[in-house]
């Protein structure tokens, strides 16, 4: 009975397919978080450029 639950802890620690899918999670939110900060500091820039231009037309 031990040596069958050890067999069953070693098969399962020697699987590779949970961990590479975790590891694919945390990469890909981390993808995600630097394209949402790219996204937000480039809009924000962008919004800026079009106010000044759009207060410069009004003088």
């Amino acid at each position: 009975m031990l040596g069958r639950i050890v067999r069953s802890a070693v098969a399962f620690l020697k699987e590779e397919s949970g961990p590479t899918a975790v590891e694919y999670a945390v990469m890909l939110a981390m993808i995600l978080l630097v394209v949402f900060a790219a996204v937000s500091t480039i809009g924000q820039h962008t919004n800026d450029k079009f106010n000044n231009v759009a207060l410069q037309g009004v003088k």
